[in-house]
């Protein structure tokens, strides 16, 4: 088997020989299509398959494959890191909690581009709190009839399938999760504008829609554990992604920049390197097989804290740039400014370290 060292240099030798740049257009519908591209070619040159279990049509190896490839892919700026790392997050789900055969049938789709997939978690009146979610799914003869509706809903509009997370019963425990398919009738999905002016959420509806039985993710009542299982992987590999992605818009500040302050620099700089050595540390957890939980709040922190620190030297350092003009800076800007709230709150997470790490209690 390859060493990591000598799969990264094969990786970089594909790329080089192989063009998978986006195109000019920036547009959300561009961004998607082209994240389908680079999946199918990656996929189908076997790269997208390494680090995945065989059973589920992978090469098998290290997840540290699955890192080193997406850190390729978003230090090249050949897709979106946020998108890009969704498959981090609902493939090990699938392969946790689907039948075997679902899981071996769905997760090729996902992987080798021919579909997008979302995550149905949060509602209206349950964002980081997921245990008061009220989207009801009701037993009827060998479906389930899932009522309700989700918000904040990634890339909707374009997927295939949908994690989702219903209420078949009172409590955590009454938490159930399902795989539905995205065109069954019922579902409406409705994208929502953003801060940033890319409409990359959506709300979805659940009007009597049915969902077969076999298309359950575990047991009844699984969905709380399934969701807890979810949760730590949106803070591991896809952050090692996502700090990948950072490090490229600090090289293209100091190409832009004409009057450099090295102590912000510096202290940007800091703050993400210090975001990159704690992904560095959940990375080897995952090498060593290690199951992640509730440590992945301070990736979460940092992260969100480094990026926005980031955009704010950005904008110190690049006067009337993100107010005067339209220059690419400000969208991404407008993102940062979400990203103590998206994946769970900064006040959530910091309420998980103090509860669950620190043992600090509840008050």
């Amino acid at each position: 088997m390859r060493t990591v060292a000598e799969f990264r240099t094969a990786l970089q030798s594909w790329l080089a020989d192989h063009d998978l740049s986006p195109g000019p257009d920036r547009s959300l519908d561009a961004q998607v299509a082209q994240l389908g591209r680079v999946r199918r070619e990656l996929y189908e040159a076997g790269w997208m398959r390494h680090g995945w279990p065989v059973e589920v049509g992978g090469l098998g190896g290290p997840a540290v494959f699955r890192a080193v490839l997406g850190e390729e892919v978003a230090a090249r700026g050949l897709a979106e890191p946020g998108i890009w790392s969704m498959v981090e997050v609902l493939v090990p789900t699938l392969i946790s909690y689907a039948p075997p055969e679902l899981a071996a049938e769905m997760v090729p789709l996902l992987l080798g581009g021919r579909e997008q997939w979302c995550q149905g978690f949060s509602e209206p009146g349950s964002g980081s709190d997921l245990a008061s979610l009220t989207t009801k799914a009701v037993p009827r003869e060998d479906t389930w009839v899932v009522n309700g509706q989700k918000v904040w809903t990634s890339l909707a509009q374009y997927a295939a399938r949908c994690v989702l997370l219903t209420r078949t019963a009172p409590g955590h425990a009454g938490i159930t999760a399902f795989l539905v398919d995205m065109d069954t009738p019922g579902i409406t999905v409705r994208p929502l504008r953003t801060l940033h002016g890319v409409d990359e959420f959506a709300e979805v509806f659940f009007d009597d829609v049915e969902v077969p039985a076999t298309r359950m993710l575990g047991r009844p009542g699984d969905g709380w554990r399934l969701a807890m299982d979810l949760l730590p992987h949106e803070r591991s590999t896809c952050f090692w992604h996502r700090i990948a992605h950072l490090y490229t818009r600090v090289d293209r500040l100091l190409d832009e920049t004409t009057m450099p302050d090295d102590s912000a620099l510096g202290s940007a700089y800091l703050a993400l390197h210090t975001a990159r050595c704690r992904s560095h540390s959940t990375q080897r957890r995952l090498a060593q097989g290690a199951r992640l939980g509730p440590e992945t709040s301070v990736d979460k922190v940092l992260l969100a804290t480094a990026e926005q620190q980031l955009f704010e030297t950005v904008r110190d350092l690049l006067p009337g740039v993100l107010e005067l003009t339209e220059s690419p800076w400000r969208t991404e800007y407008l993102y940062a400014k979400a990203a103590t709230i998206y994946g769970g709150t900064a006040e959530i997470q910091r309420n998980i370290i103090a509860r669950r790490l620190l043992d600090l209690g509840r008050d």
